[in-house]
């Protein structure tokens, strides 16, 4: 089968570019590349942050409700100051031949201006809105307001462009005290006192002082009691880290995960897990290793020793004959070389890097069926090939499944006496939407017990005397892990010679159902 392939094109320089300048690479800035690295957090400033954060927010939240309750604090002892005051005021006021009087003692006044601080008015207005004594620019309380007799009520206005705070209440002329009771129509006396906000605001501020002041000096130490506690808490992963760094480049022992915290006990059984599976990985490379070194050593000596005795022969014949089974060492060597780069590149290919695309079965298959056409015929073989009326269509690398079917069919060759048969078949299940390949032959069989074994490194059933490496089935069980496929292993149901059973090796697939049965998306 000829292959042709296309040498590379050497990239042409643009009109008026000279061809330094096309090949020239473009220019790599490391600013920009450090610009697209992703930057490293910081667990303690992230836990510090989430801490500090709503305190810092909290903390002009609380002054401001601090100041409100501090108001109202504040306002309890003068507003019940002035509701006695307003109370005396009011039991001053008598009508006298039809005139509404208020009688005053000194006394009285004396109580109602008693204030070094605050400014202090008053106000009695009669039924009819006369102003009977006081203060006569005062603002009186609001027309729809419901009028209680006796009952003092509090309200912030505005006076001389100043805020005060007013008590007030409504005297009947007909109930003189509260305990009267008449049918008679109400006769209304207002009667206020108003007195300003200084005191009431230095309470407040003296309240809000007290309070604020030591928080001040709490939220320093309270922040480095947290700094210190983060620390604290977070010293575990420094020692961990500690433990890490000292141990030796070939300790992958577990880490003792009762020496942790409990919160990272399942980093540390995660980190445990990738320690078991790199130590296994590292002895099944050591494995690998020695086994491959033990192979090589038969044709490596029997290169050897074939050359020396070509050396020591005289008879052409006897040179020639060294030649051939030199050259046959040779290949043997050559082809074990191959496989074991071959499992050497399917073993450590890890599942995301493997390139998957839509491959044709069929072809596929029949494609590697004519590659060994001459093998087969050179060892007097029927191989034959089976296929379904359409196109098969799976996800996979076709590479790779070449190499699979590859081994397959070199493995069935080398066991399949002369006269025998060896097929290839593709059938498809279209209602389990899966593909089928399977390779099948009327070798020697593989007993059941050891049908678990085959596929392991350099395994060789024992009584068998065919040459192999052991390494063909070894390749086609990665390749069927790395496609997420099955590999199931019977005697070949067509044999009709109970001294050799046959094998039949199947592989199966999930159809693509992405592209239809002509191949096309």
């Amino acid at each position: 089968m000829q292959r042709i392939t296309q040498p590379a094109t050497l990239e042409q320089p643009l009109p008026g570019q000279t061809p330094h300048a096309a090949s020239e690479p473009p220019f790599f800035n490391p600013a920009d590349h450090a610009e697209s690295e992703p930057m490293q957090r910081s667990l303690f400033g992230e836990i510090l942050d989430w801490m500090l954060v709503p305190l810092l927010l909290l903390w002009p939240i609380s002054i401001a409700v601090t100041f409100l309750v501090a108001k109202s604090i504040a306002n309890q002892p003068f507003d019940r100051a002035l509701d006695d005051r307003v109370t005396v005021l009011a039991q001053q006021v008598k009508e006298s031949d039809g005139r509404v009087i208020a009688v005053l003692p000194t006394s009285t006044k004396d109580i109602l201006r008693a204030d070094d601080i605050d400014n202090v008015f008053f106000q009695i207005v009669s039924p009819d809105g006369e102003l009977i004594d006081g203060d006569h620019d005062m603002p009186l309380p609001p027309d729809d307001e419901n009028r209680q007799p006796w009952a003092v009520q509090l309200r912030n206005d505005m006076m001389r462009n100043t805020e005060v705070r007013i008590a007030y209440t409504y005297l009947d002329l007909n109930r003189t005290h509260p305990s009267i009771l008449r049918p008679l129509p109400q006769r209304m006396v207002l009667v206020q006192v108003a007195e300003t906000l200084d005191k009431r605001v230095h309470l407040a501020n003296q309240i809000i002082k007290g309070v604020i002041l030591p928080e001040f000096l709490i939220l320093p130490i309270a922040l480095a009691l947290v700094w210190f506690a983060l620390s604290r808490g977070l010293s575990p992963l420094t020692e961990l880290q500690q433990r890490i760094r000292a141990r030796r480049a070939d300790d992958l022992s577990p880490i003792e995960p009762g020496q942790v915290p409990e919160e990272i006990a399942p980093l540390v059984g995660s980190l445990n897990e990738l320690l078991e599976r790199l130590s296994q990985s590292i002895q099944m490379q050591k494995r690998f290793i020695a086994d491959a070194a033990h192979q090589m050593k038969t044709p490596l000596a029997g290169m050897r020793m074939q050359s020396e005795l070509a050396l020591r022969q005289t008879s052409p014949d006897e040179i020639h004959r060294s030649l051939e089974q030199l050259s046959k060492s040779s290949e043997t060597a050559t082809r074990l070389v191959n496989q074991l780069l071959a499992l050497a590149r399917a073993e450590n290919q890890p599942p995301q890097a493997t390139s998957f695309a839509p491959v044709e079965l069929v072809g596929m298959a029949r494609s590697v069926v004519q590659d060994w056409v001459q093998t087969a015929l050179g060892r007097q073989i029927d191989l034959g090939f089976e296929q379904p009326g359409h196109p098969a269509m799976i996800n996979g690398n076709a590479t790779m499944l070449r190499e699979l079917l590859n081994n397959l069919v070199d493995n069935a060759l080398r066991y399949t006496p002369a006269g025998g048969t060896v097929t290839i078949r593709v059938r498809v299940d279209e209602g389990a939407a899966r593909a089928f390949l399977e390779v099948e032959d009327t070798g020697p069989g593989i007993p059941p017990a050891e049908r678990s074994h085959i596929f392991e490194r350099f395994y060789r059933i024992l009584g068998s005397h065919t040459e192999g490496s052991g390494l063909g089935l070894a390749i086609v069980r990665e390749i069927v892990q790395q496609h997420d496929a099955e590999m199931d292993v019977f005697n070949n149901p067509r044999s009709l010679d109970p001294k050799f059973p046959g094998s039949l090796f199947r592989l199966t697939m999930t159809l693509d159902r992405v592209h239809d049965t002509t191949g096309k998306a």
